[in-house]
């Protein structure tokens, strides 16, 4: 959220700009037919804009200018009939191999107007929600063997990166093509994909083992070190790991050139950086203190340093 603007009034700004940007698609669906079949395959088009038009449009621009109460019911019913649209949508899309692009836009509509329904509803987006189960922070269990932290971030990684890097890129590669959003990439994508996976695999497993060893824990949330970790590639980056997942996510986006994994895996690295990365900087800090601060002013979050920290000048 911008600083200096209240949490309303860059959620009212938002669905201001959602009525506007939902009134000019409409007037594209009725005056532009390649916006209509691109957006609502074979839709009867005055049948979706006799619901589409109060529950969304109308509704994002009462979300903007109504007194607080009254918009922020305005803001529910535009949210949920996203939301709804979004669902019903790719399935009609999933079926008939129609309206791609249509699904592809309700999905960022239904994301940004679920963040500012919460701006409006509590004042923020409650990101401590995403913080359950393995996600959690915790420490791991002091005194437990090496073995057996190497174990448990064996598990992890499988479990992940099979998850995230493998499950999910295939499910949205088939979706890309089931919804004819395949973009023609340059045949050389697939080879610098493998060169990234690669690299970027082998600084996970790097960091993972820093953590492990040095540690005395495991790179897992629910079973974080009981040290401060400040060897390996941690002497170059703060966070390493997710700049390795990161990159991986790319890497195999290129690799099945698929531009939709590539986003997948760019929008997972703003989920991590502004909604799970506050968490963990300030259990690190509740956890190691000063030793914490001084090594955060010292390593960079994203851009690695040229001489390690600790090397002396």
């Amino acid at each position: 959220m911008p600083r200096g603007f209240p949490a309303a009034t860059v959620a009212r700004a938002y669905f201001a700009l959602q009525a506007l940007a939902g009134g000019a698609w409409w007037v594209g669906v009725f005056t532009v037919p390649v916006v209509r079949t691109t957006t609502l395959g074979e839709l009867d088009p005055v049948a979706v804009a006799v619901l589409d038009v109060p529950l969304f449009v109308v509704a994002s621009a009462l979300a903007a200018v109504l007194p607080l109460r009254a918009a922020r019911w305005a803001a529910g019913t535009a949210t949920a009939w996203t939301l709804a649209v979004t669902v019903l949508l790719a399935t009609y899309a999933t079926v008939t191999t129609l309206a791609g692009w249509g699904v592809v836009l309700m999905i960022a509509a239904s994301v940004a107007s679920v963040g500012a329904v919460f701006l409006l509803v509590l004042g923020r987006v409650p990101t401590e929600w995403l913080l359950v189960g393995p996600f959690a922070f915790r420490r791991a269990r002091p005194g437990r063997s090496p073995l057996a932290h190497v174990a448990a971030t064996a598990a992890q990684i499988v479990v992940f990166w099979g998850l995230f890097l493998v499950v999910l890129p295939v499910i949205i590669r088939a979706l890309e093509e089931r919804w004819r959003l395949v973009l023609p990439l340059p045949a050389a994508v697939d080879v610098v994909g493998i060169v990234v996976v690669v690299a970027a695999s082998a600084l996970g497993l790097w960091s993972a083992a820093a953590m492990t060893v040095e540690g005395d824990g495991t790179p897992l949330p629910s079973a974080m070190p009981n040290r401060l970790v400040v060897a390996g590639p941690y002497r170059f980056v703060r966070n390493p790991m997710a700049l390795a997942g990161i990159a991986q996510g790319v890497g195999v986006g290129l690799l099945m050139s698929s531009w939709m994994v590539v986003v997948y895996a760019l929008a997972g690295s703003l989920v991590w950086n502004y909604a799970i990365r506050p968490h963990e900087e300030a259990d690190l800090v509740r956890a190691f203190g000063d030793e914490y601060r001084a090594y955060a002013r010292a390593v960079r979050c994203w851009i690695p340093r040229l001489r390690p920290v600790g090397s002396g000048r």
